[in-house]
């Protein structure tokens, strides 16, 4: 296996990038200018060409990253935002499907020098066997599957070395690459996604703060009926090195593939796990894509990739939910209240509380209508333009609102997780689950049952 080299230096990685933005502005400059000229129907032709080139080089260019690029492009690959044409989507989704499945790959002789610099030793001390193919590809590192002398099997985490260099260049250049974005879909809030992703990505590097993570949410669900959070082996993860008890099951594509039953099933742990975590735990997991769950042989789901995580004070959470139970209620009073004590409202006279409710309603429309709702990639793509772009209903009226920062993750987490559920088609009456936690209501389902139990019982202790 060749050596993949990852360019640390931000002037060679600057202009990799640079000629691509540089070029796209200069056609999209172009079309412009000549759609002066073209008939409608021939102009809205140029524009989605353009389109479709620009999103070519998105993936040129993230494909040649690690790090944050290849982050953007993982979380891409599944949220379908609507940024080419329906008859295009398909071979757009592929590509990007490309950076999510296919991470690029260092040679083995380099990472185990990683593995034996960290655990200050030859890899034979600590595993009695040891393979040496990746199992798995994330965005920073690679997964290897090992034995330890007890006989434990073990996923293997490494980080790329020298990826750290890297995510700091590609820091520097993310203003860049949004910048492509912005050019496809014009309502992106660069400066917000750029601020998140500087924050979450060098969280994500230190792979004993990811152990902590994992850790705590193994905690909270040893023994649970269909949630399993492998645990770590603490004595063997270090920053770079990260050793976790290795599960082994089905994956999203399989998933897909399954009967509606199966998919439904799915849905349901997958909604509970991730908007569950944040709203009984007051922490969760903000990297739920395709590639981070697995379906075990008992029915169970493992989840993996603690890397990107939050943590939000009490207060903050029962925000969220006060102002969930308001759009239920439609008590918009009380809504335009809320926000605005907030701070999402810097200037809340200037929000009409009617067209808040409209807002806000329409971008958690699916956990809050209660009736039983297929979800799908064209929901999620119209939910995402409603609460962010400006071909949403609601651009003008709403651009007095602000996002406060310590909420923004938690609605990332809430738009990814749509995403996976609409690529699975998974139908539940979802606001009938959220009521659990919404409201303290008694569970409709036989896992919210199952769950139910578990957290009336005895287990380990959070």
């Amino acid at each position: 296996m060749g050596q993949d080299k990852i360019p640390t230096s931000r002037v060679r990685r600057t202009a990799r990038v640079g000629r691509v933005a540089a070029s796209q502005a200069v056609k999209q400059a172009g079309t412009k200018a000549a759609n002066f000229t073209r008939s409608d129907e021939a102009s809205a032709r140029a524009l989605e060409k353009r389109h479709i080139e620009t999103a070519e080089q998105i993936v040129t260019v993230l494909g040649t990253m690690k790090g944050a690029a290849m982050k953007l492009g993982q979380v891409m690959s599944f949220l379908d935002v609507g940024l080419v044409p329906e008859e295009y989507r398909e071979e757009f989704q592929r590509k990007l499907g490309e950076l999510r499945d296919a991470a690029p790959k260092v040679r083995f002789d380099d990472m185990r020098k990683v593995i034996e610099q960290e655990l200050d030793g030859p890899l034979d001390e600590e595993f009695s066997d040891f393979d040496t193919d990746p199992i798995a590809a994330a965005s920073i590192g690679q997964v290897y599957r090992a034995t330890l002398h007890d006989g434990r099997d073990v996923a293997v985490k490494v980080q790329y070395p020298g990826v750290a260099g890297a995510v700091r260049a590609d820091m520097q250049n993310l203003g860049l690459i949004l910048r492509l974005l912005k050019r496809v879909a014009p309502g992106i809030d660069v400066r917000a996604i750029a601020d998140e992703v500087r924050k979450r990505i060098n969280e994500e590097l230190d792979y004993e703060l990811e152990a902590q993570n994992q850790r705590a949410l193994s905690r909270i669900y040893r023994r649970h009926p269909f949630i399993v959070v492998p645990d770590v082996i603490t004595r063997l993860s270090r920053e770079r090195v990260l050793v976790t008890e290795f599960v082994e099951g089905t994956g999203f594509e399989e998933h897909k593939g399954l009967t509606q039953a199966e998919r439904d099933r799915i849905g349901e742990v997958i909604f509970r796990f991730y908007m569950g975590c944040l709203y009984r735990h007051h922490q969760f997991s903000g990297d739920p894509h395709p590639g981070n769950y697995m379906l075990l042989e008992d029915g169970r789901l493992a989840f993996l990739d603690f890397g990107l995580f939050k943590r939000m004070d009490a207060e903050d959470v029962e925000l969220e939910l006060h102002c969930q139970r308001a759009v239920v209620e439609d008590d918009r009073e009380l809504l335009h209240r809320l926000l605005g004590e907030a701070g999402f409202l810097p200037h809340p006279e200037r929000v009409d509380s009617e067209v808040l409710m409209e807002y806000v309603r329409d971008s958690i429309w699916w956990y809050t209508v209660d009736e039983e709702i297929e979800l799908t990639p064209e929901i999620a793509t119209e939910v995402m333009i409603e609460a962010s772009d400006p071909r949403s209903s609601h651009f003008r009226q709403m651009r007095h609102q602000d996002m406060r920062p310590e909420h923004l993750f938690g609605r990332r987490m809430e738009m990814l997780t749509l995403a996976v559920l609409g690529q699975l088609h998974a139908t539940a009456n979802w606001h009938r689950i959220a009521r659990e936690w919404m409201y303290g209501d008694e569970p409709v389902t036989e896992l919210g049952r199952l769950e139910a139990e578990f957290y009336g019982g005895a287990r380990a202790p959070a």
